[in-house]
């Protein structure tokens, strides 16, 4: 299940996070819960308002545990379009009653059947074609795509009034229920996956049966090969609706052109070895000698279209050309399910987790985690996403071995599988994102590897978490300084230290000390006070966002390396740096925006502007 379309289960008290639990068990949802009455839930808002109205115009499920007219009331402003709106549901605190408020053949119908089922309740469905048939026209089974749903409403009505409907095609979830059928029906249901235009009393239903092979030159245009794929969909005269996924061998998993054909139809992209297009051979209409020797199999197009619909499909469009481009589609007699063919091309989910705690980890990387199959990291990391790891595969490791663990996550999306690279703090400082691109530069990966998406969302760093506890210190020029000589050679980190401080830099030191390496820090304190006044303000910073959090401040001259530990990050002020005490007797850390002489001259210039 997307990120995009799991239920977010809102509940607006402590007593109601047992049900709202069970809710989000049962749907693979995410519990959201008011910050200020609920202890813990993977997501945390403030007001409901803004939160309920802004997954709603984002397209997510919401499971409410609340009144049924309070739902109605705070989403009345952002209603426009019934077709495109999300279920919405309304949950009674004890889960006797499941309403269906919105969406109902959109998945809400559905939805509440589930739950009134698990929460032992009752389904309040109200819907005429649901109520009167058990089926709803303008939501086809899984697998089915109605062509033309304005026609849905006069349809529904003329079955309601007691008119038969005759079936054209072949569907179980349509022959299996109280809709009265008759040779000479008023109405008409057709399933199809070629082209049709329907009458005013005709629903036509695609059936996802074609798949839409593929195949292109390194660098192969994307408008070429779109142009090329709607060329093959309009003169074999299929559906497009019918198309399941878009197939081509393993070597274009990373082929932009090939994605782009996936999109434009808005299927997924699934890619095959060499070797099992090559056992689609026999069934070819155009093997190549000059394709086997380049890729190792007789046909691409036509073998991954015959190879991701099935040993007993057809091709029934053959293979068509461009200048950098192929295409051809074959036909399954089954609906086809994409997540059981191939493999896909796989993602690698770089992501800052922050501290850890919920409320500092991005609304992105929690969708990225929820997107995972795989979670890859520290096993502290990976505990604390708390429920957010519930249901996924964890995969985890000690401190040390860095490459080793990024080369399992790289390998694991290699195979087509979705994963979360886990960091603290923010994954592209002094984390795992760096070692991702050394491996595609340096190689020590499987080609599948090498071939995956990557994506990179920021975490709140330790730098700007410190900041934020102590005051403001980095209101002017900063930089980072690891004292860690592990990969650094110690003269490297000595000339950087010298260098910040003549520049008058403000200075977050990450890794300044651990069991064996003590001296470092004391370097750089004894360094730093030639450069600024023993008065200047240190942060010491442990365990930011965590239990046992502690921020102290202390002057440079009498910092002691015996108070840091491996979890402190220090930052050290600026010559510029000072702090202030406000009323309630609490000392803030900032660092003037200009520096002496300058600041006024600044503000009277912003001031202008």
């Amino acid at each position: 299940m997307s990120a995009s379309n799991k239920p977010a289960v809102i509940i607006l008290s402590e007593a109601a996070r047992g049900i709202g639990r069970r809710i989000a068990e049962l749907t693979g949802g995410d519990l959201h819960g008011a910050s200020a009455r609920v202890s813990s839930a993977e997501v945390a808002f403030d007001q409901l308002k803004p939160h309920l109205q802004g997954l709603f115009v984002e397209g997510r499920p919401i499971v409410a545990v609340m009144a049924s007219g309070a739902v109605i009331r705070l989403l009345a402003p952002v209603l426009a379009d019934k077709m495109l709106e999300p279920p919405v549901l309304a949950v009674s605190e004890d889960g006797s009653s499941v309403v269906p408020l919105l969406g109902g053949h959109h998945g809400a119908n559905d939805l509440a059947r589930l739950l009134a089922d698990g929460l032992h309740g009752h389904a309040a469905v109200t819907t005429a074609g649901d109520v009167r048939f058990g089926v709803a026209l303008d939501a086809p089974s899984e697998g089915y795509v109605l062509a033309n749903p304005e026609n849905a409403k006069a349809v529904m009505a003329e079955l309601v009034a007691g008119a038969p409907a005759r079936l054209d095609g072949e569907a179980a979830w349509l022959a299996g229920n109280g809709i009265p059928f008759a040779a000479d029906g008023a109405v008409t249901l057709t399933i199809t996956d070629r082209s049709k235009t329907p009458t005013p009393l005709e629903l036509v239903y695609h059936p996802k049966t074609l798949v839409l092979g593929m195949g292109c030159e390194r660098g192969a245009s994307s408008e070429e090969a779109i142009a090329l794929a709607e060329k093959a969909v309009a003169d074999s005269g299929v559906a497009e609706e019918s198309i399941a996924a878009v197939a081509s061998i393993d070597l274009k998993a990373d082929e932009t052109a090939i994605h782009a054909v996936a999109a434009r139809f808005g299927v997924p992209a699934r890619f095959f070895d060499a070797s099992t297009l090559e056992a689609e051979t026999p069934r070819l209409q155009n093997p190549s000698e000059v394709v086997f020797a380049e890729v190792g199999c007789h046909g691409v197009a036509e073998g991954a279209a015959l190879a991701a619909s099935g040993s007993d499909s057809e091709l029934v469009f053959a293979k068509i050309k461009s200048k950098g481009a192929t295409a051809a589609i074959a036909r399954s007699s089954s609906i086809i399910d994409p997540d059981a063919i191939g493999r896909s091309r796989g993602k690698l989910f770089v992501v800052g987790i922050g501290p850890g705690a919920g409320r500092w980890r991005s609304p992105e990387v929690s969708a990225m985690v929820a997107a995972s199959t795989d979670l890859v990291g520290y096993s502290l990391y990976l505990d604390l996403l708390g429920p957010l790891a519930r249901g996924k595969t964890r995969h985890d490791f000690d401190l040390g071995k860095e490459e080793a663990r990024v080369v399992h996550a790289m390998e694991l999306a290699g195979q087509g599988r979705d994963v979360a690279l886990v960091c603290s703090g923010d994954a592209g400082i002094y984390a795992m994102a760096t070692l991702v691109f050394e491996l595609f530069e340096k190689g020590g990966i499987s080609d599948a590897a090498s071939r995956i998406e990557v994506q990179v969302s920021p975490g709140i760093s330790a730098l700007q978490a410190a900041a934020a506890r102590a005051g403001a210190p980095l209101g002017h020029d900063f930089c980072t300084i690891s004292l860690s000589d592990l990969l650094t050679p110690w003269e490297d980190i000595q000339r950087r230290v010298r260098a910040a401080g003549e520049g008058d830099f403000v200075i977050a030191f990450y890794n300044p000390v651990s069991m064996k390496r003590r001296t470092q820090l004391a370097y750089a304190r004894d360094k730093l006070l030639e450069y600024r006044p023993h008065s200047t303000p240190v942060i010491l910073a442990t365990n930011l966002g965590r239990e046992g959090e502690r921020v102290r401040v202390v002057p440079l001259g009498e910092l002691n390396v015996d108070d840091v530990d491996m979890l402190t990050v220090v930052v050290v002020g600026s010559s510029e740096s000072r702090t202030v005490t406000t009323g309630d007797g609490r000392t803030w850390v900032f660092t003037p925006r200009g520096y002496s002489g300058k600041a006024g001259t600044g503000m009277k210039k912003e001031a202008a502007e």
